[in-house]
């Protein structure tokens, strides 16, 4: 185990070596002196600090958590046998096929890298919020995604349908009731699909707990699977807006890609350029001033 260990740090400099900068919305460069990312940039991808990821790299530490192998995958955009390899140099078991899947395939994160002017999300199979664009975000308008903390679709909408909204509040525009029907008959097929899940299990109690809407469509027993429909957003910059909302799925990894999306020369396809253009405005403000 300890050789295996040992292997940790060269694997971790040649899947950052190899993976470029323009495939996680990065700029080339001219004075890269590999073709890869630097390991400040990682870094930063993998919500790590420069210094840890040092120490694995030159192995000086070899047992990160499970939460990190996790974030160093998705970063590295590492395919599914890659990141079990990861896992397994890491000293860790590879996660069970026996739960919900929070891995993005790459294909998938170069997608996201080069559709980056849409609204765009990728959720697991329980809807847990995993990645995003920065329009998505603006689109949102919720803090919490700045602040990083746990993102729920189904925690969020039923903790605004039973009286405490949150910002930029989301909902369907056929109606409320057949939205959460579709999300609690798809979140007991998820519950089937993955027995061993222990989050998907908090969940169900957490809500049953909480909100009596959701405790009332789960006794239901409904199964299915959520289906697109068009959404309505409310956000502070640009009001009330009506969005198509497709749902795809990514062959062979059960992760959810939501994309927002408005007809070329409507009046949502409008506000949705005044706020990509007042969310770039905001982040270069914001660089300067970090940089001063």
């Amino acid at each position: 185990m300890d050789a295996a260990h040992g292997d940790l740090g060269p694997m971790l400099r040649l899947w950052r070596d190899r993976l470029s900068p323009v495939d996680v919305s990065l700029p080339a460069g001219n004075g890269r002196r590999s073709p890869g990312l630097r390991r400040e940039e990682l870094a930063a991808l993998a919500g790590v600090s420069v210094d840890y990821l040092v120490r694995l790299e030159q192995g000086r530490a070899r047992r990160p958590s499970e939460q990190v192998a996790t974030s160093l995958a998705r970063a590295l955009q590492l395919s599914d046998a890659e990141r079990d390899h990861l896992y397994i140099l890491a000293g860790l078991l590879p996660p069970s096929p026996r739960t919900v899947p929070t891995h993005v395939p790459p294909g998938a994160q170069r997608l996201m890298a080069r559709l980056g002017e849409v609204p765009l999300a990728v959720f697991s199979a329980s809807w847990d919020l995993i990645t995003w664009t920065p329009l998505w975000e603006a689109l949102l308008d919720d803090p919490s995604l700045r602040a990083g903390s746990e993102w729920n679709l189904l925690r969020r909408h039923f903790a605004e349908i039973d009286g405490v909204t949150p910002a930029g509040s989301i909902t369907a525009v056929s109606t409320t009731g057949e939205f959460s029907a579709s999300l609690v008959a798809d979140l007991r097929r998820v519950r089937g699909r993955y027995p061993d899940d222990r989050n998907v299990a908090i969940l169900i109690d957490e809500l049953l707990t909480s909100s009596t809407t959701f405790a009332r469509l789960w006794q239901g027993g409904a199964v299915g699977e959520h289906r697109s429909e068009r959404k309505v957003v409310r956000n502070r910059l640009i009001g009330t807006v009506v969005l198509d909302c497709d749902v795809f799925t990514v062959a062979g990894a059960d992760v959810r890609i939501v994309a927002y999306t408005a007809a070329t020369g409507s009046d949502a396809a409008a506000k949705l350029d005044f706020l990509r253009v007042s969310a770039v405005t905001s982040s270069r403000a914001s660089a300067r001033v970090s940089a001063e």
